[in-house]
């Protein structure tokens, strides 16, 4: 299935360092067509979904993603999410979101305050989703984590309302898909890995599946969350959101 049609927007701020690798997984590895958003652009040309790629925007002053919230290209992606459009946001693009209000809940330091690197398991809490479909409930996933400020929270209404609405897609877990504290690497509530908005369209992740969607990696786990955004576009059940000015 050909996704040559499908337009994906990739922000950049300053101090982005995946955006090249989302271009290349959505690109070179599945078909589809990515441009760059420069985090000063005020106007969004057409398309069909956005990811906003992990990194350390603004150097990670103030808080995760603080600053970047602020970015003059924040008031368009925020129309696009209400009107629709998918949004995939990956680790420090999660921070944004968070930062931003399009998804609820803040992100702590890690629980032993160090930077994480290295490959972790996770498991597919809800697969009816836009970002999920190509893979199954209960599946684990092996995808690779980066981050310093991992740690996931949120008060006892959001997380029961997150529940409640099968809201969380990710959660990490042990080889086999045990759910426990030790599978935990960060200390984030429930072991979230990766939440979605109450309209279903807004995905925010801390594993990068960007850094593999391709079996030359050795593991290609994560092409399947990009494949499923690709195809709910592709199928037209979220049709391309016009240009916004902010």
């Amino acid at each position: 299935m050909s996704h040559s049609h499908v337009r994906i927007g990739i922000l950049v701020f300053p101090g982005s360092n995946c955006d090249q690798d989302c271009h290349h997984a959505l690109t070179h590895v599945l078909g589809a067509s990515a441009e760059f958003i420069w985090h000063k652009t005020e106007t969004l040309p057409k398309l069909d979904a956005i990811v906003i790629p992990g990194g350390f925007s603004y150097g990670d002053y103030l808080r995760t993603g603080a600053i970047a919230r602020f970015s003059p290209v924040m008031a368009p992606v925020v129309r696009f999410a209400e009107g629709g459009g998918l949004i995939l946001g990956i680790c420090n693009g999660f921070q944004i979101l968070l930062e931003a209000g399009l998804l609820p809940g803040v992100m702590l330091r890690n629980r032993g305050l160090s930077f994480i690197c290295r490959d972790v398991h996770v498991r597919v809490e809800n697969s009816a989703t836009s970002f999920t479909e190509r893979l199954h409930e209960g599946q684990v996933l092996t995808l690779p984590i980066a981050h310093a400020e991992g740690n996931y929270y949120a008060d006892y209404e959001t997380l029961s309302s997150l529940n409640a609405q099968r809201r969380i897609l990710f959660r990490y877990c042990t080889a086999d898909g045990t759910v426990t504290p030790e599978s935990n690497p960060n200390g984030s509530l429930e072991n979230i890995a990766g939440i979605l908005n109450d309209q279903g369209n807004v995905l925010g992740m801390m594993p990068h599946p960007e850094r593999c969607a391709e079996s030359i990696l050795g593991n290609d786990a994560g092409k399947f969350i990009l494949m499923s955004m690709l195809d709910k576009v592709r199928a037209g059940d979220h049709t391309s959101m016009p240009a916004a000015r902010g």
